[in-house]
């Protein structure tokens, strides 16, 4: 094994000198609460009824008077969400398990989960942001009952993962494992489905039509197929060490998926294997190289820009500060190693047949592009995680085994470090006078990483979309679009806007988004430059830009930016969000109860916490 490469070692210590202070704070918080008496003994005897009423006798009897280990659950169940189906019998499952173990587990909580897919282009979008803070804040009223040994996390999706993780921070004293679901079986291609999108938004198939294509594109319980940020989610999880190795693309319906859930519970116990390992409180395993490690797993897969976001917020949960610097410095020097749609064909149960997480994991130690001395929830440490898994032994009796997710299976999909995809990650930094951004250019063709063409400017993706049916774009533009920023509407994602734009460039225009919104991964091969920051609500500079402006997208230069004389730019006023926009953008489908959010939120760059 090859020992720590200079760039991610030097990184990792500038994360740790800069979070000292805030770092040390927070373990000297864990090491006062984990010093505690256990929740049965501690608490008053009023407050131990209370918490054992529901639960079988037997129960009560191991946790107030064996003092058994007792398990908190807290799920995103519902089946609205495909992915979370699944979780409805997990309980159950994870239940049994502990009690033929000792122990015994209570689903402490559940917490929201909504769907992108369902709200893309609706209002309720404009929640989806800050829902990852409210789940946060469920999994903390969740874990406050104060009864519980370790934890298991149940959730998948966009602002799930992210969300039960922070809250899961903020109780690091507790051993936690994130317990997957899956994905679904593919059905109609990505490719193939947006093909349906682009020929839906030039008129060419109707309604009918595009519903048949996104029906057998989503069509079964499981998260989508594409490599968004619900699949980076399970990707990051698993190079930080924080699933049994190897289970986040094993689909809902396979025989192993009960298996690994079972192993979920022996694995926060800490009778997983044959080696005796108590798992470590999850805030002790995230630090400033766990999180490195995640960091450095999202660029070598091209994963979601959203993470950009949501990473920063999970650090901070931690004591942790990273900003997108860092981001930027790791993307220089590691390696793409997956081609997985939007970045490619193929699909996460073709990545996972290729070998999946554990052959990057594998890669990327092996190169020393991951930390290799961190805590996981397993006694082998990450070296783990480059492995995956199967049944073995006869029906009566199956257990798992481990093998490792070397070689290579198919260089279409996956590549080694020393022939990768590309020689730097999936995403740039672009910094100029229009403030800073991001860019996923792993999916960008090479000749259109420079974008220079005259603005125009959007106060909504509907105005956008609208000015396209009229013919209005039928050119090289730039296409701003404004007042999408945290403080302004929640940030929604604009995923309605790729069908347009990739008609656009597909006639040959060049054409480039520049945003204070998100886009995930869903920008496919159109220069997007998002989370602009600051955002123009905030008095950002994107309000100062006029329809007609010449404004350069550089992603290999790392710029963005208007060019105009600095004089004419500084003296130019900056527009202010209608007082009719921002009424319309805070009331309908709930978005009153979110004014708090709006007002409190930090930058893109700062996670968007409305919590600090």
């Amino acid at each position: 094994m090859s020992s720590t490469h200079p760039t991610v070692r030097d990184v990792t210590d500038r994360i740790r000198e800069r979070s000292q202070g805030l770092r040390s704070a927070y373990l000297s918080r864990l090491t006062e609460i984990r010093n505690r008496d256990r929740g049965s003994d501690r608490m008053g005897c009023a407050n131990v009824a209370h918490a054992v009423a529901g639960i079988p006798a037997s129960d009560k009897f191991r946790v107030v008077t064996e003092r058994a280990p007792n398990i908190g659950i807290v799920t995103a169940y519902n089946d609205m969400l495909s992915a979370h189906a699944p979780y409805q019998g997990y309980p159950d499952i994870i239940k049994h398990e502990a009690r033929r173990l000792g122990a015994t587990a209570q689903v402490a909580g559940g917490v929201p989960a909504m769907c992108d897919g369902v709200t893309q282009g609706t209002p309720g979008m404009e929640l989806s942001l800050f829902s990852r803070d409210v789940i946060a804040m469920g999994t903390a009223i969740a874990l406050t009952h104060d009864m519980f040994d370790s934890a298991l996390m149940l959730g998948v999706c966009d602002k799930i993962v992210p969300g039960l993780l922070i809250g899961a921070l903020h109780f690091g004293h507790l051993p936690t494992v994130f317990v997957p679901a899956g994905p679904m079986p593919s059905g109609l291609s990505n490719g193939a489905k947006s093909k349906v999108r682009e020929q839906a938004a030039q008129g060419l198939v109707g309604r009918q039509g595009l519903l048949d294509a996104e029906m057998a594109a989503y069509h079964s319980v499981g998260t989508c197929t594409f490599y968004g940020t619900a699949n980076s989610n399970q990707m990051l999880l698993e190079a930080m060490g924080l699933h049994v190795p190897g289970t986040a693309f094993i689909q809902p319906g396979d025989a192993m998926r009960e298996t690994l859930t079972r192993e979920a519970v022996r694995t926060v116990l800490g009778k997983a294997g044959d080696v005796a390992f108590s798992c470590p409180p999850i805030g002790e395993m995230v630090d400033e190289r766990c999180i490195v490690n995640a960091m450095v797993a999202l660029l070598a897969t091209g994963g979601s820009t959203n993470h950009l976001i949501h990473w920063v917020a999970v650090a901070r949960a931690a004591g942790i500060v990273i900003d997108w610097d860092d981001f930027s410095r790791l993307s220089d020097i590691v390696p793409l190693l997956t081609r997985v749609y939007p970045n490619g064909s193929a699909d996460v149960n073709e990545f996972q047949a290729a070998g999946g997480p554990g052959l990057v994991i594998g890669e990327l130690v092996e190169a020393g592009l991951m930390h290799a001395d961190v805590l996981t929830v397993r006694s082998g440490g990450i070296r783990e995680f480059a492995n995956v898994p199967a049944l073995a032994g006869d029906a009566s009796e199956q257990r798992l085994q481990w093998t490792p997710a070397a070689p290579l299976k198919n260089e279409a999909i996956t590549r080694t470090v020393e022939r990768p995809f590309s020689a730097t990650g999936g995403l740039k930094l672009l910094s100029g006078n229009l403030g800073r951004s991001v860019i996923k250019v792993s999916s960008v063709p090479d000749d259109r990483h420079v974008i220079e063409a005259p603005a125009r400017v959007f106060d909504s993706q509907a105005a956008l979309q609208k000015a396209f049916t009229a013919g209005e774009l039928e050119r090289d533009v730039v296409c701003v679009v404004r007042w999408q920023g945290p403080q302004a509407n929640g940030m929604p994602e604009l995923h309605k806007l790729t069908p347009p734009l990739s008609v656009l460039q597909g006639k040959g225009f060049r054409v480039a988004l520049v945003t204070d919104g998100r886009m995930s991964g869903a920008s496919g091969k159109i220069p997007a430059a998002i989370h602009v920051s600051p955002e123009a609500a905030a008095g950002g500079p994107l309000a100062k830009v006029r329809d007609g402006d010449l404004i350069r997208l550089d992603a290999v230069a790392g710029t963005l930016a208007v060019l105009l004389p600095q004089d004419e730019w500084d003296a130019r006023e900056t527009a202010t969000l209608s007082e009719a926009q921002r009424i319309a953008d805070g009331h309908g489908l709930g978005r009153e109860l979110f004014a708090g959010m709006r007002r409190n939120a930090l930058t893109a760059e700062e996670g968007a916490c409305s919590w600090l």
